[in-house]
């Protein structure tokens, strides 16, 4: 009964939002499924009349392809309801019950399982200043698979979209090209396999059937540590599949080059055609990502809560909804709407990133560094090239990170005119969006910042 219910809730995912899916799934249970009386185990009445209202049609249907008899549905509240499904904070479908393609499903197009959630696709996926130009070459790539941003590298820390984004590239790859092979895969899932065709004397097989594919998407690369003979048969394949125009999309959340155990051969290769990076969102960012999954839900939410979750959820868009689906799962409950909830105090939304906290002189000296130069040097009154762009670049971030005034920026970099300051952010932020050397030079100084 566990496994047919785990099967469902991984049908039910793909078919409603992330936010309820986590919300009115989590702690849910089939109880019995006798002559076609299906019963469901909740938490409480709320949940009872959230599914039934909302999700009966979705939960039936999903049932039924599971081989249940359904007669009619019915919930039973549960004191201690076991939690049957995770809440889709990463979108591997290992995570919810639903398998992966082993390397025994890559045969064909007929029997071929792509491993791809259906549900992200290009047009729920909110553009914003924090991750354009990432959206620019993905749409680029589904025009021209294979010779545009080929591998497409991108990072990002957890939360910020790369999953649904890599995953909107297949989805889109394969409207346009049925007949592609295009397989997603967390880098796990490629570790388990690899190690088992080798237990089973099946090595060439797995090595022949990733290499039939026409697009191999591989999610957290970051967990290929310390598993050399992995990353040595992924090396292969990487090559075979790029001399092959075969499209290659890696994520992770930080750079190969940071990863220490990643052998510098395939952190090279990783960003030949350069490393894009998801931010965390700007303020009108958060907002349209949030009004974006409240219209995709139906759900009516006034602008002033909206901008009150966008101001004080600072981590990552998975915070932003699941704050929202909180509020309006409450807002449901108490019969208030979202903005009378929060001004009588009911909801207190506070979400900051940890970071260890930082100073100007920190980011000034990381700078200096990374230039190889003195922070003595970084703050003279030098115009030679390499030196005044290592003083734009802690201008930058100063701006950036610290959010420091101009004036007071001017002076922790050693310039008078904080005209100067000005100019030097916006040359940074404008070289940025092309200048794929800089973008990995400055992610790498963020990161050293806060070690």
């Amino acid at each position: 009964m566990y496994n047919v219910w785990e099967n469902a809730l991984a049908e039910i995912e793909q078919k409603i939002s992330a936010g309820n899916f986590s919300t009115w799934f989590q702690d849910t249970s089939l109880l019995s499924a006798e002559d076609g009386h299906v019963v469901i185990g909740v938490k409480n009445s709320f949940f009872i009349k959230q599914l039934q209202s909302k999700f009966l049609d979705v939960i039936k249907a999903a049932l039924i392809n599971n081989g249940v008899e359904v007669k009619d549905i019915n919930f039973e509240i549960q004191a201690k309801v076991k939690s049957k499904v995770r809440p889709r904070e990463v979108v591997a479908p290992t995570q919810i019950g639903q398998k992966l393609p082993s390397i025994k499903h890559l045969k064909g197009t007929k029997n071929f399982t792509s491993g791809l959630n259906s549900k992200y696709t290009l047009d729920n996926f909110v553009v914003g200043s924090n991750n354009d130009l990432a959206v620019a070459a993905a749409k680029s790539i589904i025009n021209k698979p294979g010779t545009s941003y080929n591998p497409f590298f991108l990072y990002g820390g957890s939360g910020l979209g790369k999953t649904h984004l890599v995953q909107a590239i297949g989805n889109e790859i394969l409207k346009n090209h049925p007949d592609y092979k295009v397989l997603y895969t967390p880098i796990s899932d490629f570790y388990a396999d690899f190690v088992d065709s080798v237990m089973k004397g099946k090595g060439k097989e797995f090595s022949n059937k990733f290499r039939s594919l026409d697009v191999l998407i591989i999610d957290d690369f970051q967990l290929i540590v310390n598993k050399e003979k992995s990353q040595e048969e992924f090396f292969n394949i990487f090559n075979n599949l790029h001399q092959s125009n075969k499209q290659i999309i890696v994520t992770s959340d930080r750079l190969p080059s940071e990863i220490k155990t990643v052998d510098e051969r395939m952190a090279n290769r990783l960003t030949w055609a350069g490393a894009f990076d998801l931010q965390l969102p700007k303020f009108e960012d958060k907002c349209a990502i949030l009004r974006s999954k409240a219209n995709l839900t139906g759900a009516e939410i006034e602008d002033e809560a909206i901008e009150y979750i966008a101001e004080n959820v600072n981590t990552n868009i998975r915070d932003l909804e699941s704050e929202l689906s909180t509020i309006l799962l409450m807002s449901d409950v108490r019969g208030l709407t979202p903005l009378e909830l929060i001004n009588n105090g009911s909801i207190n939304v506070v979400h900051e990133p940890k970071l260890r906290p930082t100073t100007p002189k920190r980011i000034v000296d990381k700078v200096a560094k990374s230039f190889n130069l003195t922070t003595s040097e970084l703050k003279s009154k030098s115009r030679v090239a390499h030196i005044k762009n290592a003083r734009q670049v802690a201008m930058y971030l100063l701006s950036e990170e610290l959010h420091l005034s101009t004036p007071k920026i001017a002076l922790e970099v050693g310039v008078k005119d904080h005209s100067t300051v000005i100019h030097g952010i916006r040359k940074i932020k404008n070289d940025l969006k092309l200048n794929f050397t800089l973008r990995d030079q400055i992610a790498e100084i963020k990161g050293k910042i806060y070690d």
